[in-house]
């Protein structure tokens, strides 16, 4: 996925956005889902605030199923000969990097789909996934661009009369839009779609009840760190669960979040109060004690998965050619399981002096460490940009500290570079550029601070 400038569909104004051409599950196991969901490829003119799928030729790509299928949106007129030079090297590319073993017939063949309806049912169908069920996605996705056109004060009401189809999957594809809007650069389109999800829990049946649901988690989360303040034992973790016990989200919570402490000796106690228990309490107790057993186990199996997953992942990446090239492609991959797995890794190749596992181990961690540090500093530019002044920036400038360094101000000078290149937001370049200067001025300062020798 690159950033890419094109031209507004509707005004022809030039606009920036992550431009996907190629749907390889190969390559990207996410690939299916970000076409299917709307998610890759969409656009929020700044100018005309036109919005919607950017209409471009595509290549998808899925071994597993045995498809290769092509289409060029009708709309954009392009003559044979014009698309077979677009999707031609997107076709080259899906085959140069399947193993040879994996290369089948299928590839000589590819489907051309004459409509992104049949692109889309093709995909599905061989996943047993029936048009009934595409439709009903794509009247959510134009259900949601309806309600981001809608004026604030008419949006409670045009939510109240669509209410039945407003379900957890419409706020699951909601929620990617405004990820693919924050990725693409385009802040606007971002906050308004954020804004309509805090409508939608304010005003949907089913965004009331998620609502809901997320204070009483947030109500668990504070009584437990309330707790560990004075330290957590098996005994006011219990009493803790018995006074929530009548709140399924709050046990859930509870349990998952304190599971090492759900141990033999746990139960053995909650056992004791079951059998002092009589009367209406008794039953209650057990039925709690079921509760628990029953979310500690789908805990520990969640967590075994994760391992194993984990175990998968690492192995594929040291059996790699290029290790590093092959860990940034599976960074949406890695989370807490996996970085747990690469200390243990690490120290024990270290201790079996095992130079060369340690060696692809160090680049794995290298790519890893160097993501995050690219990701820390896009929240501090953000975290700077919504300071309220100078004085606020300076702040979190001294904040920051090292953190200002070289790496950050090229990041910095490179996104006000490509905004300003986008002609989007002259407001954000303006902001960005004086953020700059502030930064190199800050860094100068610091740099004086260490070179200047103390009285």
């Amino acid at each position: 996925m690159a950033k890419t400038s094109v031209a507004c569909p509707n005004c022809r104004q030039p606009i920036t956005i992550d431009l996907t051409r190629l749907f390889d599950t190969n390559t990207d196991p996410d690939a299916k889902q970000k076409l299917l969901s709307g998610q890759a490829n969409y656009f929020q003119c700044p100018v005309c605030k036109s919005q919607g799928i950017y209409p471009t030729p595509i290549v998808y790509h899925d071994p597993e199923k045995e498809l290769l299928l092509t289409y060029a949106p009708p709309e954009l007129g392009l003559p044979l000969p014009e698309q077979e030079r677009i999707i031609g090297p997107l076709i080259k590319k899906a085959v140069d990097d399947l193993p040879q073993e994996k290369r089948k017939g299928y590839l000589f063949k590819p489907q051309s789909m004459l409509t992104q309806q049949r692109l889309f049912e093709t995909i599905l169908e061989a996943d047993g996934i029936t048009p009934e069920m595409l439709k009903e996605q794509q009247e959510k996705l134009a259900l949601i661009q309806t309600l981001a056109r809608t004026k604030p004060e008419n949006l409670a009401e045009i939510i109240r009369q669509n209410d039945a189809k407003i379900d957890e999957e419409f706020f699951v594809l909601l929620s990617r839009l405004a990820q693919a809007s924050a990725a693409g650069g385009d802040r606007e389109g971002a906050q308004l779609l954020a804004a309509l999800q805090e409508s939608l829990l304010e005003h949907s049946t089913v965004g009331k009840a998620a609502a809901a649901q997320a204070n009483e988690t947030r109500e668990a989360i504070q009584a437990l760190q309330e707790l560990s303040k004075t330290g957590i034992t098996r005994e006011n973790l219990l009493d803790l669960i018995l006074e929530n016990a009548s709140s399924e989200v709050k046990i859930t919570a509870l349990a998952s979040m304190a599971r090492g402490g759900l141990d033999y000796e746990f139960f053995q106690l909650l056992t004791q109060k079951i059998e002092a228990a009589s009367g209406e309490e008794k039953p209650k107790l057990e039925a709690l004690r079921e509760q628990l057993l029953k979310i500690t186990a789908e805990v520990d199996a969640a967590l075994k998965a994760q391992a194993q997953e984990a175990k998968n992942l690492l192995d594929e990446l040291l059996a790699a050619e290029n290790v590093a090239e092959a860990t940034s492609k599976a960074l949406p991959q890695i989370n807490a399981a996996f970085g747990e797995l690469l200390n243990a890794e690490a120290q024990a190749a270290k201790a079996a002096g095992d130079d060369e596992k340690m060696g692809k181990l160090g680049a794995i961690v290298q790519v890893i460490q160097s993501a995050s540090t690219s990701g820390a500093y896009m929240e501090l530019i953000e975290a700077l940009l919504s300071a309220p002044d100078a004085a606020g920036r300076q702040q979190i400038f001294e904040q920051a500290g090292e953190a200002i360094n070289s790496e950050f101000l090229q990041m910095l000078s490179g996104l006000a570079q490509q905004i300003e290149q986008s002609r989007q937001d002259p407001e954000l370049v303006a902001k960005l550029q004086e953020l700059n200067r502030e930064a190199l001025r800050f860094s100068m300062q610091q740099n004086l601070k260490r070179e200047t020798p103390p009285a």
